[in-house]
Parts: C-alpha cells; structure tokens; sequence
C-alpha cells in the first residue's frame, strides 16, 4: 500500500510540471521566437518523474517584422547576441533594431554579433583554416551609425540590405553601389537540445550541447519567426495530463482512506 501511495505521490508531481509546461507553450503560441518546451517521462520502481525539460528547435513560419532590421532564419541555426557583461546567448528571434549610437540589437538590448567583410565580401581572417570555419574567429557587434550632417549610414549610405547568405551590405547610388560590410553570425549545434535557456527565447552552449559549428540557416530580411509551438498535440498533450491527474488523485484519495480505515482498526 505504501509504494502504491508513494507512487501516485510521485506521479502526481510529474504530471503536475507537465501540465505547467504545456500550460506555458499554450500561452506563448503567438509570442514570436518562443521554442516549445518538451519532456519525457522516466520510470522508476517508486513512480514516474518528468526528465529536465528540453525544447523543440524545429522551424517556425514567419510574419512579417516591425523594422526592416528584424531577421528570420530559414533553416537550422541561431543569431549571436552578446550582453553587457559579454555573455553569448543565441537566438531565433530576429526582432532587431538599430540604437542610437547605430549598434544593432535584440529586442532584450543584447548586441547582434557579425564579422567585418574586406571589400570582396569575404570574413577577415589569418588562414583558410579560419575562412573555412568563421565559428572559431571573435565576432563583432553590428554597427551602422548615421552621420547626422547628411543622414546616411556610416556617412555614406543611403540604406543597407542582408542578403540570405548573412552579408549586409551598404547601398549608395541607387543601389549601383553595394558596398559588403558583416556578415551576421549564424551558429548551430550538433545537439541544439543540450542548450540551457537563460532567457525566454536565448540559450547558452553547455557541455551537452557542445562547440557552435556554423549555421545553414538562410536570412529572410524584413520578417520575425512565430512561435513553433504545435497547438493541436499540446492540446491533445493537456488532455492526457488532465486524465492522467484526475485518475492519480483518485488514487491518493483511495490509498488516504485505506490508511484511515487501517488506523481506525488499530485504535
């Protein structure tokens, strides 16, 4: 009787936290970047807990964005951020904007990180080495200040364009001058669900997640990505949670009155 009340004991609070965690997705179904929690359950002989709650890092679909500096990722990858303190965090959302001293940051003000290009385009770097892996090179905050006398970028820009591959250009003349500037870093992970979130919607790298490899993700200018959370199977999931709680405190009432029926006896 014991393990069986210590049982639906522990299975209650497993579901308990299921049930918060499909509460939450179903909150943040409209929220833009949101990463669906998941889980999974483990069983021991004393009952069933919930495993650390992972997320789901498969595509959302695009809306369109607030600013022509938000970004989308189509594709496996995240944008770098950096914060004050000179965390990295990574992200889907590329709900950016430029400052006021022209640094291009997230919506939680973290600095949007990129490379410097030369003038054919191309990651400055010491090697091939580090051409052909730009993961391994220090990146830099994305910066396009208006020069206040004629209200260009960096003096001599009338706008500046992202392109899929990640390389920001700057665009004179009517666009007969394009001139290539960053490109906007976009890492990836060979295991993306060993990442810790440390922020809604940023995640830090962990031993389980290991080293950042470089990003396929392509960038669609101009858009943000929705939540990717599936609203019919956490529906579904919220069902089975509500059943499998109605069902287990049926259990913990029975096993409650057994105990009193069984004291009852021995007074």
């Amino acid at each position: 009787m014991n393990d069986g009340f210590i049982t639906a004991l522990n299975t209650q609070r497993a579901t308990s936290n299921w049930i918060d965690a499909l509460a939450q997705n179903l909150t943040n179904i409209y929220t833009p970047g949101y990463r669906e929690n998941q889980f999974r359950f483990h069983t021991f002989l004393n009952g069933g807990y919930v495993d650390e709650f992972g997320h789901k890092h498969d595509q959302g679909k695009s809306l369109p964005g607030t600013s022509p500096e938000n970004m989308y990722l189509e594709g496996k990858g995240f944008f770098v951020t950096k914060t004050e303190d000179n965390q990295t965090l990574y992200t889907r959302l590329g709900e950016f904007k430029f400052d006021d001293a022209g640094v291009l940051r997230s919506k939680k003000g973290h600095a949007v990180q990129g490379y410097i290009l030369n003038d054919e385009g191309k990651v400055l770097a010491n090697s091939p080495e580090e051409q052909g892996d730009i993961t391994t090179l220090p990146t830099t905050e994305i910066k396009l200040w208006i020069d206040p006398a004629n209200g260009k970028y960096l003096g001599k820009y009338d706008e500046f364009e992202v392109e899929g591959d990640g390389i920001m250009y700057g665009k004179a003349d009517s666009g007969k001058v394009k001139t290539p500037l960053y490109k906007v870093a976009v890492h990836n992970f060979n295991n993306p669900n060993g990442l810790i979130e440390i922020e809604p919607g940023h995640f830090a790298e962990t031993s389980e997640s290991g080293k950042p490899v470089v990003g396929t993700a392509e960038i669609r200018g101009g858009l943000i990505e929705k939540s990717n959370v599936d609203f019919k199977a956490n529906i579904s999931y919220y069902q089975q949670a509500k059943m499998q709680m109605e069902m287990t405190n049926k259990l913990i009432s029975t096993n409650k009155q057994i105990l009193q029926s069984a004291l009852e006896l021995l007074s």
